[in-house]
């Protein structure tokens, strides 16, 4: 292992780190790993470049990288085990391809790396996006909010771009979706995060009440009034007012908050004397205020004076590719908390997971699963770990049939049952197939069999089978193993209106991912012939292969 002297500290944005972020390379491919280096160096990022044939999890652990870039052979079964190790310490993985495919692309992305470049790689494209992350990375941990979606990575740069200037902000946002979280990154962010941060929740205070908190107020200005109270403006003076709620606030205080903005000072109940106050107001609601407004709820002129810059909070359910990350980040806090061992979460459970609506957001979620963590310690989660409310209520959208007991039409189909079904309508499709080919061309072809076995190779005594779903939009979902636990056998789970050609092709897709690309080897498990399965492929892939019928070359090499 090989590194430059990393800086003692990095200031970005204003906020001091405390640490330079440091770049680990794996030189599998040496030429383009010289080159990424020499561009980061370039670019003032620190590097660790490290030899595969060294100590690489040892290497790692002394680097402590925020990203690791892997230069080549990205289904080799140890980096495979690396990538889903370092999803567990929250260190993306970038990797560099050999063929440009957008199925072996999405492959690496079910596995854990989070992008990819074919080779040959562009290498200013690569130091462009590893500068984005490390920013998009530093956000979150300021933010404490964790996704890769496209509206979260809106709001971590709303949020940079809000925090330097004075200007009022209001968050809109569902409850449970962080509005509190982001309220205090603003003001980590910016020039007053030295001063203070105060929050009121305003919709859990009476009028009278309210006043008082907000403004203060004097020594018998009320019954009760035993002595002088500073109110939350005064106390979050050159600093930073959280008012949580605002569309709760009453009418008659509405006003006097209005004039508090505009006039910047404050006056005491009690008292008639204004009081000078420099606070940057940040506000938030869990209802579109703006409707609010227009049912005559809340002022129009107050509505504007907060809505100088806006941030607009997603829910749950509409980052659903965010979930898988939020429970491994919840998963890894809980299991520390409450000394649990952590034994994964099938596919199934997961599934279950991502489908349901989230009224709560991201707060029901963090509670559901350090519930899960707790109830299910020494046992990998499944689906009977969810509540019952969960499990009924993901299934609006598409619920996923497991091959074992389904319910349909009121009777009950067994597993058993089901899968000869399904392989005997396989076996016979297949058997249609090649009698079409037999007679379109003249030349033999081999048996055909048959693709039925719709959960794939069968693991060892003491293992735990992984499960991969098929969802629509999620494409093949993966179960999360334990941190130490290596790659899973595949499971196969069946949707409601999926065709016999989408139940093939998810079997072979399977196997093929259990044997790393093998196609000899995933035609052993399959129970078809080599022929066959390459048929099959390049039916799927709509291009002519290069290596013949070779079974031992695998189907993408990286």
């Amino acid at each position: 292992m090989s590194a430059r002297p990393r800086p003692a500290a990095m200031r970005r944005g204003g906020v001091d780190d405390g640490a330079a972020s440091v770049v680990a390379i794996l030189m599998t491919d040496v030429e383009p790993a010289v080159r990424l280096n020499a561009a980061l160096e370039s670019a003032g990022l620190t590097t660790v470049t490290m030899s595969p044939m060294d100590d690489v999890r040892g290497d790692l652990r002394r680097a402590r990288p925020d990203i690791v870039v892997l230069t080549g052979a990205l289904l080799d079964a140890a980096n495979v085990s690396l990538v889903r190790r370092l999803l567990w310490e929250n260190v993306a993985v970038l990797g560099f391809t050999d063929v440009s495919d957008p199925q072996m692309v999405e492959r690496l992305r079910e596995i854990g790396y989070a992008e990819t470049w074919p080779k040959p790689v562009r290498i200013e494209d690569v130091v462009d996006s590893i500068k984005r992350r490390l920013e998009r990375q530093r956000l979150a941990e300021l933010t404490g909010l964790v996704g890769e979606s496209a509206a979260i990575r809106e709001v971590l740069v709303k949020v940079e771009q809000i925090a330097p200037v004075t200007s009022t902000v209001l968050i809109e946002g569902e409850s449970g979706t962080g509005k509190e979280l982001v309220a205090r990154a603003i003001h980590r962010l910016s020039p007053r995060r030295g001063k203070p941060f105060i929050a009121v929740n305003v919709g859990a205070l009476t009028e009278t009440l309210l006043e008082s908190e907000l403004f203060g107020h004097e020594k018998g200005a009320f019954t009760g009034a035993a002595e002088r109270r500073l109110g939350r403006f005064e106390l979050a003076d050159t600093g930073t007012l959280f008012l949580d709620e605002i569309g709760e606030i009453p009418s008659s205080t509405q006003v006097k908050l209005l004039r508090v903005l505009e006039e910047r000072e404050v006056t005491r109940v009690g008292s008639g004397h204004p009081i000078p106050i420099d606070v940057r107001v940040v506000a938030a609601t869990n209802r579109p205020l703006r409707e609010h407004v227009d049912d005559g709820g809340f002022r129009a002129d107050l509505f504007y004076r907060l809505n100088v810059l806006g941030i607009y909070l997603p829910p749950l359910r509409e980052r659903r590719d965010d979930i898988p990350l939020l429970v491994r980040r919840f998963v890894t806090e809980f299991a520390a908390l409450h000394d649990r061992e952590f034994h994964g979460i099938s596919a199934e459970a997961l599934t279950l997971l991502v489908e349901y609506d989230w009224p709560g957001n991201v707060r029901e979620l963090r509670n559901l699963v350090e519930s899960m963590v707790v109830l299910a310690h020494g046992r990998e989660i499944g689906p009977d770990d969810i509540p019952r409310a969960i499990r009924e209520g993901g299934g609006r959208r598409r619920l996923p049939v497991h091959v074992g007991p389904m319910v349909r039409e009121g009777e009950r189909a067994q597993g058993r049952e089901l899968e000869f079904i399904v392989r005997s309508l396989v076996e016979l499709k297949l058997q249609v197939e090649e009698l079409r080919r037999r007679m379109d061309v003249e030349t033999r072809a081999p048996s055909p069999g048959w693709v039925g076995d719709v959960r794939a190779p069968s693991v060892g005594a003491g293992e735990v089978s992984g499960e991969v779903v098929s969802m629509p939009g999620f494409g093949l979902m993966r179960g999360i193993e334990p941190r130490e636990q290596g790659p899973q056998a595949t499971v196969i789970t069946l949707g409601p209106g999926m065709t016999m050609a989408e139940i093939e092709r998810l079997a072979i897709q399977g196997a093929l991912r259990d044997t790393a690309g093998n196609r000899r080897k995933a035609a052993d498990l399959l129970g078809i012939g080599e022929r066959t399965l390459y048929r099959k492929l390049r039916e799927y892939d709509g291009e002519d292969p290069e290596h013949g019928d070779d079974g031992d070359a695998p189907l993408d090499e990286t």
